[in-house]
């Protein structure tokens, strides 16, 4: 067919380490800066401190745990420095 392009290469994600707050770390292939794990399938799931409720208004929302990527700074980290700031 004429004037159509070819289809763009898309390169899979490499693997990477997520962990969760849990210390729990699982290797997946993604370019994401955090992901979501609902599966919420060990015991101590359902009371542990990392685990995060949406609120009730969201529909079909369930509970999750963040999982970030090994040796990822905090996504709060940078205010840190900010507190030094307004204590002045």
């Amino acid at each position: 067919m004429k004037g159509r392009k070819p289809a763009a290469q898309v390169r899979p994600a490499a693997l990477q380490t997520y962990r969760a707050g849990c210390e729990r770390t699982w290797e997946l292939a993604s370019s994401e800066p955090d992901l979501a794990y609902t599966d919420q399938a060990f015991p101590e799931c359902p009371t542990c401190p990392h685990r995060i409720e949406p609120d009730s208004g969201g529909v079909g929302a369930v509970p999750f745990c963040t999982l970030r990527p090994v040796g990822a700074p905090h996504p709060f980290a940078g205010l840190a420095g900010l507190l030094g700031t307004l204590e002045d």
